[in-house]
């Protein structure tokens, strides 16, 4: 299985040392996982961190790891939500010798567990805490990452559910199996019509300010600052992406 993770198309791999392995075999997990990526990796650069109920959990975990890595803290209960503006604005007490935190992930399937929410296919449940974490996320300048689908062969319910997360404000989601990877991917990047609106907008505002302009228009609506500001985030993705970008003469 550790082989076998290499060949993913993925753009990150975690290695659940966590629910996924028995009490009993951790230790032998953790031995595996180390002699693997001794051999496969040079460093690895990116610590998901579980149970983070706290800013204090942060740093215990930070003291114990002893390193400049990136973390990554997974919110699954109530008291994180609680505590979600100083998990999101933690920082290290050894300053650049520290890790850093560099995203949220949602763990729903704990979270309902620890707050007695029924999951249902709507997902209505969770736009509170999903739309809380994003913003959270935003805020402290980190990645916002969703929930896990658990209808793992139902592509096209997975494709709506990624569709729900972007627009939510979540920059990625995580996947359970190989088949998710695609569409996630696919999904959680801009659609060839907001690209093209958005080089619109980048192109007549450049026109405009070279003309001495201040209001532009676009297809019968007036643009202001920030829909200048989203245009270009969404072609800042794109380019990162390696989708194309149209140019206007």
């Amino acid at each position: 299985m550790l082989e076998k993770s290499n060949t993913s198309n993925s753009d990150v791999i975690i290695y659940d040392l966590e629910d996924s392995v028995a009490p009993g075999s951790k230790h032998d997990a953790r031995d595996r996982l180390k002699a693997f990526l001794k051999l496969s990796l040079p460093q690895v650069q990116t610590v998901v961190l579980p149970k983070i109920h706290s800013a204090q959990d942060l740093h215990y975990a930070n003291r114990v790891i002893q390193r400049d890595v990136r973390i990554v803290a997974s919110i699954e209960s109530a008291k994180a939500m609680w505590n979600l503006g100083e998990i999101a604005g933690w920082k290290s007490e050894g300053g650049a010798e520290g890790g850093v935190l560099s995203g949220l992930l949602f763990a729903a399937e704990d979270y309902c567990a620890d707050t007695s929410i029924i999951r249902t296919k709507t997902r209505q449940e969770l736009l509170y805490t999903r739309s809380q974490i994003a913003i959270a996320a935003k805020a402290f300048g980190v990645e916002a990452i969703d929930m896990v689908c658990i209808h793992y062969k139902d592509l096209e319910y997975l494709k709506d559910e990624c569709q729900d997360g972007r627009r939510l404000g979540f920059t990625g989601k995580q996947a359970i199996h190989p088949n998710q990877v695609d569409t996630i991917q696919s999904t959680f990047v801009p659609t060839p019509q907001e690209i093209t609106r958005a080089a619109k907008i980048l192109h007549q505002m450049k026109t405009a300010h070279a003309s001495e302009k201040g209001a532009i228009g676009l297809d019968g609506e007036m643009i202001d600052a920030p829909m200048i500001k989203q245009a270009e985030g969404v072609v800042r993705i794109a380019k990162a992406a390696g989708l194309e970008i149209p140019t206007f003469d």
